[in-house]
């Protein structure tokens, strides 16, 4: 099945939907009509879909806001604007389900605020990461000062806006913009695997990751421990889990069944 929203692609393999920034020309910068669709994907995304592998097309992930469609806006529509990415790249984070991205070229100012909001990040030699804005006379408005700050450090961030600091694939694994870091061309099948692999783990596992690791993080110790718990009972009490770990237990004592039958087989031979 193909879909096309506007400058966005979606296909459905297996359960996996490979969606494509698609806006070639201008290294898929964003634009109004590129986050209105991404919102409508993350908001209503296919029954079927387990994972979602998200990539740019051509040599770019996204080079960040379209500055020729830029407007200038009052101080309410501005933060009306930003609120708005805000709420797409939550639904992303925090819709339970899982998003690898698969990153080369430009990850740059609302590129890299979307990537953030992906839960694994596969690059490529060519992947490069700016906060350009402060250059520009703005400020990050997609979510970069939460989501980026954690990431590598509110201090490491605050130099990289000061000075427009670019930094490589390399450093973007070292400071956890990415998680791998792959050969030339090969971000898009790495992540196609890791999400082949994910889809396979039991879909409450999976929504409970999502849902519960990065809000226990701004909670108290105390009521992080609290809301784990709530989760864990919620995961294994669940049918799904029941069936995973009988089958686990089975598995083993048929093994375990073997091999002492084949240690006897041998001693009596």
């Amino acid at each position: 099945m193909n879909q096309n929203l506007a400058h966005l692609k979606w296909e459905l393999r297996d359960g996996i939907v490979l969606l494509q920034l698609d806006r070639e020309s201008k290294r898929n910068s964003i634009s109004d009509e590129l986050i209105q669709s991404l919102a409508t994907f993350f908001e209503t995304p296919p029954e079927e879909a387990k994972v979602v592998v998200l990539h740019g097309a051509g040599d770019n992930f996204c080079a960040g806001l379209d500055l020729l469609e830029y407007k200038e806006k009052g101080p309410f529509e501005a933060m009306k604007h930003s609120q708005s990415w805000h709420r797409c790249f939550d639904r992303i984070q925090f819709g339970g389900l899982p998003v690898v991205a698969a990153l080369k070229g430009a990850v740059i100012g609302g590129g890299l605020e979307i990537a953030m909001a992906t839960h694994v990040r596969v690059s490529e030699p060519s992947t490069f990461y700016e906060l350009p804005e402060g250059m520009r006379g703005i400020f990050v408005g997609g979510g970069a000062s939460v989501r980026v700050a954690r990431a590598m450090g509110s201090g490491r961030m605050t130099e990289m806006m000061l000075t427009g600091r670019r930094y490589g694939a390399e450093d973007g694994v070292r400071l956890g913009l990415a998680h791998y870091l792959v050969g030339a061309g090969e971000a898009l099948d790495r992540a196609l695997e890791l999400a082949a692999a994910i889809a396979r783990n039991a879909p409450i596992s999976n929504y409970a990751m999502l849902t519960a690791i990065a809000r226990i993080e701004d909670m108290s110790m105390s009521e992080g421990l609290y809301t784990e718990s709530l989760m864990a009972a919620l995961a294994q009490t669940s049918d799904e889990a029941k069936a995973r770990i009988t089958a686990f237990f089975e598995s083993r004592r048929r093994t375990q069944q073997a091999t002492e039958g084949g240690v006897k087989t041998g001693e009596s031979a």
